[in-house]
Formats: C-alpha cells, sequence, structure tokens
C-alpha cells in the first residue's frame, strides 16, 4: 500500500527527520489562516488509496495545532486516503486527566474522543499519563506511546560519570522517567516532593537525604511549560551544595519566560527531545 507524510504547521522538523529514516515522501499541503483567523487546508497531491502519516505536535498554540489536524485528517479521508495515521510527538490536553473541580471538562478524555474521530492510530511520545495508566483507556482507536528513556538515558551516560551524578525526579509525576533512566544506566537517583498552590506556584523539597555535596545534579522531568517546578527543584538541591545542576526534558513547552526562569535559578545547561521544536 502506497505511504505519505503529511507536514503539519507544528510538525516540520520531526517529519523531515521521519521522512529520511523511514524512506517515505512528504506530501505537498497547503497551510493558510483566513483573515478572520479560521484555518485554510490543502492536499496538493492525491492521497487516494495511501496510507497517510500525518505529523503534527500538539504545541505552540495547541488549540490551532489540533483543529488543523483534525481538518487535515478528516480531508484525506474524504478524499480518498485508505488510512490515516496521527504521528504526533507531543499530545496536549493530557495533563487535565480528571475533573479536578465541579463543572470542569475532563480534557484529556475529549480531545482522545476528537482524535479517534479522524485518525485510525495514533503514535506519540512519552504521553503525560499519571491518572490515566494507559492511552487506550481514553482512545478508540490504536494508540502507542513511544519512550524517549534509552536516547536520554544513552546523554546522560555520555556527559556525566555515575561516580558524582545524581537523576533527581522533580515530582513524583516524574519517577516514571528519572527512576527507570537512573536504573538503565547504573545512575543514583531520588525524587523530590512538590506542594502545587496553584497553576504558577510550586514548592519543592528533599524528601530523602543524600551525599550531595560537591556532586552534578541531572534533573529529568517529562514536561516543561511554565518553568516553576523545574526551577524550584534546582533551588531545593543547590541548597545541599551541589557541584553543577544540568536540566533535561521530553517537551520543551516552555510557556512564558520558563527558559529564564530555569536558567535565573542555577541551570548549568538545558536539553530537550525534539517532540516540540526548540534551540534546546
Amino acid at each position: 500500500m502506497p505511504k505519505a507524510i503529511a507536514v503539519l504547521s507544528k510538525g516540520k522538523g520531526f517529519a523531515a527527520k521521519l521522512s529520511g529514516k523511514l524512506g517515505i515522501k512528504k506530501l505537498p499541503l497547503k497551510l493558510d489562516v483566513f483573515p478572520d483567523g479560521e484555518l485554510y487546508v490543502r492536499f496538493l497531491g492525491s492521497v487516494k488509496g495511501k496510507t497517510i502519516y500525518m505529523v503534527q505536535s500538539l504545541s505552540g498554540a495547541p488549540n490551532n495545532a489540533l483543529l488543523e489536524l483534525f481538518l487535515a485528517a478528516r480531508t484525506a479521508k474524504e478524499l480518498g486516503a485508505k488510512k490515516v495515521f496521527g504521528i504526533l510527538p507531543y499530545l496536549g490536553y493530557m495533563r487535565q486527566d480528571k475533573r479536578f473541580k465541579a463543572g470542569e471538562c475532563f480534557s484529556a478524555k475529549e480531545v482522545a474522543w476528537l482524535l479517534s474521530n479522524c485518525l485510525d492510530r495514533l503514535y506519540t511520545f512519552d504521553a503525560h499519563l499519571h491518572r490515566i495508566k494507559s492511552l487506550n483507556k481514553i482512545f478508540r482507536i490504536p494508540a502507542k506511546n513511544l519512550s524517549s528513556a534509552k536516547p536520554i538515558a544513552a546523554y546522560i551516560k555520555k556527559k556525566f560519570s555515575s561516580k558524582n551524578t545524581v537523576i533527581v525526579g522533580p515530582d513524583i509525576e516524574s519517577s516514571q522517567w528519572a527512576a527507570k533512566i537512573a536504573k538503565s544506566i547504573g545512575f543514583e537517583s531520588t525524587i523530590l516532593r512538590k506542594k502545587r498552590f496553584h497553576s504558577r506556584k510550586v514548592k519543592v523539597h528533599v524528601h530523602k537525604e543524600l551525599e550531595w555535596k560537591g556532586k552534578n545534579v541531572v534533573i529529568v522531568d517529562d514536561i516543561v511549560s511554565s518553568g516553576h517546578t523545574m526551577a524550584e527543584a534546582i533551588k531545593a538541591v543547590k541548597k545541599r551544595g551541589v557541584k553543577e545542576v544540568h536540566c533535561i526534558c521530553i517537551h520543551a513547552v516552555f510557556s512564558e519566560d520558563a527558559l529564564r526562569k530555569i536558567r535565573k535559578a542555577g541551570a548549568k545547561s538545558i536539553a530537550s527531545c525534539n517532540t516540540i521544536p526548540h534551540a534546546t
């Protein structure tokens, strides 16, 4: 069955690598915005009888990215595509994974419902699964959650020594990445504790005392959005007399002035995966 990659506005860099790696050609696609803000989507090549891989991260302007994906996927099906698979390096809306307050939208479930109605299959990386343990609990299509743990572990092993480096998760939710990565390469690890007061105010503290003095710390988290959690984690470990603090995240959302905040807190370096295009 012929295949093609449809590159949406938030998937350009990732799609280019995917196309080169798999040897699948990119499909010409015109994306635009009307003067009133409405989205325009047009396929400039035939999709008929093909399996179309649509690459889009739900980042930056996630609402536009989501609607653009929905419009493109539905259009491809109407034009005769055999299958439409979604490649979403970053799957947004997963942090609203329950109704925290009366009357709130359970956003993760509703976004999953929308995507299940326009895609035949979905692939993503390190979805924020905390209260929802599997994507298949909310999606009605096959949904595969791939892991970035191996390349991150290889990066840490190459840059740091296990003798004087501690891998740290800034909160309980990060333990599924930080602890797993540390164990795979034989590094010491610990998970900090976080208390959230509201979306822009958190307090992070050291829960387990270690021999911190003079060591390098690598803080690993899945998503850095406002940067408050990462910045507070840096401050917490620096109080223990560590040598350097390095930060790694999978999804560099970096809203507001997150990067400046993290650097100001004392990060020696910041690195991220390519699920969201960013200089880090």
